[in-house]
């Protein structure tokens, strides 16, 4: 039976969006996260080196971490191979779908019409993520799409930073949002630990 991602996630509300191309930062990035009060995180599949960082961000123990911008059952596998917990694609895909709920790990598709929201909906799903949630109409489309599907949870992705933050988290339908301000390539490459930990703190802080 594959766990809902609202279990994995455990009440966490913002997920930190990660492309880290230096497995050597993942270590600290794991505890900057943790220390400004995270308790997940997503890394996203976009470099080389991403199943290294999942395992040794996995391994932390203080965070429930999943892959991002996986487009493939076999990038499915290996990150759940990895060690994630919960797997997003951008898109929505029936293989990536079907293989994750036989590794009995939740997937969050991307979306951006009422269509593909259909097809998540016929293939069993009920949470999905909005993306690009600010190019593809923010606040006004989200609201629009959660209108005539009341059951479904979003997970609003792209675009997003602080200034938004509390928006989305006020509407009935978010269950979390995702956002990458928290922990940008330019933080991991200058070690910018302390500036991590801060912006994960006022972000989880968000009511």
């Amino acid at each position: 039976m594959t766990t809902s991602l609202g279990a994995v996630l455990a009440g966490a509300r913002v997920v930190p969006v990660l492309t880290v191309r230096q497995p050597a930062t993942s270590g600290p990035l794991a505890e900057a996260l943790a220390a400004g009060g995270a308790t997940c995180a997503e890394v996203t599949f976009r470099t080389p080196d991403a199943e290294q960082v999942l395992k040794t961000m996995a391994a932390h123990g203080g965070l429930a971490v999943g892959a991002g911008t996986v487009l493939t059952a076999e990038q499915a596998e290996r990150a759940v191979a990895a060690g994630a917990r919960f797997v997003v694609s951008p898109g929505f895909d029936e293989e990536v779908v079907a293989k994750c709920r036989e590794l009995g790990v939740p997937v969050v598709p991307g979306i951006a019409t009422a269509t593909e929201l259909m097809r998540a909906l016929r293939a069993g799903l009920d949470t999905v993520k909005l993306f690009p949630a600010q190019a593809v109409g923010g606040l006004r489309a989200l609201r629009a799409l959660a209108a005539p599907f009341p059951g479904v949870r979003f997970m609003p992705t792209g675009g997003i930073g602080v200034d938004l933050l509390a928006g989305y988290l006020a509407e009935p339908s978010v269950l979390a949002v995702g956002g990458s301000w928290m922990a940008t390539p330019a933080h991991l490459e200058n070690g910018d630990w302390a500036e991590i930990r801060r912006l994960t703190a006022e972000a989880v802080g968000t009511p």
